[in-house]
């Protein structure tokens, strides 16, 4: 992604600074030759007209049927050449700049040369001299004057052919942008397609993996959770058949032995204290031996162990539990009855230890193949929204998993919190053994 990124930038940044350099080159040449060639033509074409004006007045001299004598035509010699020197100038300030300076020298040559043949033909005519004044107008002036017609006309068709020229430069410009634009698109979309076409190709490796982890984990904590079952019936049974008969047959051994003594004598209370250790022993054996794994979950069911486990809560905690039963009577294997336990068993301690109820609810219903398992309290409750993340949470999640069903976390109306198990009485675990 990062080097889609930076490869992406890339290309956006060098475009972008392509596309000002031909806007910029776009904008110099629309300035410096095609504004020029205009205000150039202009001046131009007021030259052309100073000029035609000319030739009239010359052809006008030249006619002998004027009753004007040549002098009279002095004014307007000078009113033109005031204006033929200012659009002169002006000309050439905004010359192109493909014109070279020879064009520019002959032009202002050769109007210096007009304007000194014009200057000696008025003096002739001042003199009278108007014979000698018009042949000066045939062979000089107007010859003259058809040269710088001719120049002026020229360069406006250098202007003309220099802004044809722009135009397609400029039409070239834009075309060129216009093609890298679709290039440029073309080029980004490719690389769109691509880091897309990776990206989805690596979530979806990702994914795989993510739910391949997702497997294991739930196939390690499954097996965990047999095993931990395994153990405690194991361990369970051991203490109940193995230490519970020992500590019976002790019982028994030190109440014969008691009988034997004398009575009053001091061995005779010795035994009996001694009895009385090893029954108390027993009987934290055989509790011990129900809280690792119930064995009345196998002889009575899990109504009933669920029932006694209530019961013992009350007594060792103090917690009013009331306990609701719903629906026809349920039949379950030994799995699915001892992971429906589980969860009722970490509810509680989660109640017991956590929440600082003072009552707890308890509801097992059973309808259309399904049971369904409520334990609410109304106390402290999680935080809406925060992780679930302890380890009895865990365990009550994949236990649920286990047996095809579900379980929720919810908020009663009255506060707290309320476990709803939702489990398929016809389900059977597959990780049993």
């Amino acid at each position: 992604m990062l080097l889609g990124l930076i490869i992406t930038l890339t290309a956006v940044v060098a475009y972008s600074w392509y596309i000002t350099r031909q806007i910029a080159g776009l904008r110099q040449l629309q300035s410096g030759l095609a504004d020029r060639n205009r205000k150039d033509s202009l001046q131009l074409l007021r030259i052309q007209n100073d000029l035609n004006s000319l030739g009239l007045s010359m052809r006008d001299m030249l006619d002998g049927e004027q009753p004007y004598p040549l002098t009279a035509w002095a004014p307007q010699f000078q009113r033109l050449r005031a204006d033929l020197d200012d659009g002169l100038r002006r000309e050439q300030d905004v010359a192109p700049v493909t014109r070279t300076a020879d064009q520019r020298q002959y032009l202002a040559s050769s109007f210096a040369q007009f304007w000194t043949a014009a200057d000696q033909m008025l003096a002739l005519a001042s003199q009278g001299k108007d014979s000698e004044a018009r042949d000066q107008i045939r062979v000089t002036l107007q010859a003259r004057q058809a040269a710088l017609g001719t120049a002026v006309a020229r360069l406006l068709v250098e202007n003309n052919e220099s802004e044809e020229q722009t135009a397609q430069q400029v039409a070239a410009i834009y075309e060129r942008v216009q093609r890298n634009v679709y290039w440029f698109l073309s080029a980004i979309l490719v690389a769109i397609v691509l880091t897309s076409a990776y990206l989805m190709h690596t979530n979806r490796r990702l994914f795989a993996e993510l739910a391949s982890l997702s497997d294991e984990r739930h196939e390690l904590a499954q097996k965990l959770i047999a095993t931990r079952e395994s153990t405690l019936r194991h361990i369970a049974r051991e203490l109940h058949d193995e230490f519970g008969q020992v500590l019976t047959a002790m019982g028994s051994m030190l109440e014969r032995s008691r009988k034997h003594a004398p009575e009053g004598s001091p061995l005779k209370t010795d035994l009996r204290e001694i009895a009385e250790v090893a029954q108390k022993m027993l009987t934290q054996v055989r509790s011990l031996s129900q809280t690792l794994h119930p064995s009345i979950l196998e002889q009575a069911g899990l109504e009933s162990t669920i029932d006694w486990y209530l019961s013992t809560v009350e007594r060792q905690t103090g917690l009013s539990v009331s306990y609701e039963r719903d629906g026809p009577g349920i039949v379950l294997d030994g799995t699915t009855a001892i992971h429906v336990y589980r969860v009722v068993q970490e509810a509680m301690t989660n109640v017991a230890r956590h929440s600082g109820a003072k009552e707890a609810w308890v509801r097992l219903r059973s309808k259309d193949g399904l049971i369904e398992l409520d334990v609410e309290d109304h106390g402290k409750g999680a935080e809406a929204g925060g992780p679930r993340r302890g380890l009895g949470i865990v365990a009550m999640r994949e236990r649920a998993e286990m047996l095809g069903g579900t379980i929720e976390f919810l908020k009663p109306p009255a506060g707290g919190t309320l476990v709803r198990l939702r489990v398929p009485i016809e389900t059977r675990d597959a990780h049993a053994d």
